[in-house]
């Protein structure tokens, strides 16, 4: 059996890992049971001391479980924050072990598919770990190769994610292209100018192949954040006035439940406080009751789960319906593929922005890009999709692996580097 070659994409939102044999098709092992993808999540459990990953430990936070919650870790490597230690439990962690306790599990399940861990493996990395500081951004590097090598990971080389995501569309060329690389992802979206050729496909430093990235925090989250507050927030009360219509309801109450990470820190005794003071002002207090109700059962990330799903339906759909049935509760809120665009019009104007920042810092035209490589889960949103296309209604618009792009192209270059 051919010796397989590894790349792990140890993402912000998500991660995934590739295997690749010398001269053969990459392809994604499974991550969490029979998924490809693993969301970038750990969940040290208070109650009975077990670490949970991935969707098992969103699904813990999201039941209110008793413990600490941990992702977009990645986004700490080359900060301050590396150097501290944070309360796990009844012991204290450097993130730096954080980082390595999730690479050890993606560890054990390249262990289970391979049979052992290969000795050479390719990590991604973005063009800039930190923005307008290399010597942060190196220091954010060694920060992550010492936390795998902690874990066993032995022989380290990186690539950049803009270039992974591309490889297996550059795989196929016969000619040099000059290809924008749009990968919309959870919480942020990437924007990058590469040359792309059979001949630079054999280079291990593709450094000088970037012409230019640019980036936005705005992601899949946010497009749901902006879906639910101006379809569903509506029915529990915001923009509604109190009985004496001299001013509206507070609108932080309903951005918080609206926003994935902070639906938690509304589970408390003064926040129910809150709501139950309002209901007696509201010129409306029947709306409030769905609030309570979310409150009260820990509701919220289900609501928000079904927001998401209704957000994926109107990739094809010219209409989905946000529904949550529960005991006590039955909502059904319908929603136009025109309502979502128009919720959602000034981000998908920040990512147009972007795009163009891109062009600019690249020195080129729109005119002269000839390839759009779209990745990421965002990349469906079709307002994203075109705010792509009509700016480069000549290119070819490739769509690739919306999650696994990376982690592929990474197994690719792990094959080319070390077979």
């Amino acid at each position: 059996m051919s010796p397989h070659y590894c790349g792990v994409d140890f993402g912000t939102t998500n991660s995934t890992v590739g295997l690749c044999a010398a001269g053969g098709d990459p392809f994604l092992i499974p991550v969490e049971d029979a998924q490809v993808t693993i969301p970038s999540a750990l969940f040290f459990s208070l109650e009975d001391g077990s670490v949970h990953f991935g969707r098992s430990a969103v699904h813990e936070y999201m039941d209110g479980a008793e413990g600490r919650f941990m992702r977009a870790l990645k986004s700490v490597l080359g900060s301050s924050l590396m150097k501290e230690t944070t309360q796990v439990g009844r012991d204290r962690m450097t993130f730096q072990g954080l980082i390595g306790r999730f690479l050890r599990h993606l560890r054990a399940r390249i262990e289970a598919q391979a049979g052992d861990v290969p000795d050479h493996i390719v990590l991604g990395r973005p063009v800039f770990f930190v923005d307008g500081n290399p010597e942060a951004d190196r220091t954010a590097q060694d920060q992550l190769e010492a936390a795998a090598r902690a874990e066993g990971f032995r022989h380290i080389e990186f690539q950049f994610e803009p270039v992974a995501a591309a490889m297996g569309f550059e795989r196929d060329l016969n000619a040099e292209v000059l290809a924008l690389v749009v990968d919309i992802g959870g919480g942020t979206s990437d924007f990058s100018v590469l040359r792309l050729s059979p001949e630079r496909s054999r280079a291990a430093d593709r450094r000088d192949d970037i012409l230019s990235t640019s980036g936005v925090h705005v992601g899949g989250t946010d497009f749901d954040r902006q879906l639910s507050i101006a379809r569903v927030m509506p029915r529990m009360g915001l923009g509604t006035r109190t009985r004496d219509g001299k001013r509206h309801l507070p609108v932080w109450y309903f951005n918080d439940m609206a926003t994935w990470h902070k639906i938690n820190q509304l589970y408390t005794a003064a926040t129910k406080r809150d709501i139950q003071s309002l209901k007696r002002e509201a010129a409306e207090p029947e709306k409030l009751e769905i609030y309570q109700h979310l409150l009260a059962h820990r509701s919220g990330h289900r609501l928000a789960a079904q927001v998401e799903k209704a957000k994926i339906e109107l990739t094809d759909a010219e209409d989905a319906v946000i529904t949550l049935r529960e005991p006590g509760l039955s909502l059904e809120v319908p929603v136009s593929r025109t309502e979502f665009t128009q919720a959602t019009g000034e981000l998908v104007s920040r990512i147009g922005i972007a795009i163009d920042a891109a062009l600019v810092d690249a020195g080129v035209v729109a005119e002269a890009i000839d390839t759009v490589v779209m990745t990421g889960g965002g990349a469906q949103v079709p307002a994203v999709r075109d705010a792509a296309v009509t700016r480069f209604p000549h290119a070819r618009i490739a769509q690739i692996d919306r999650f696994g792009a990376v982690g592929l192209g990474l197994a690719v270059d792990a094959a080319r580097r070390f077979a």
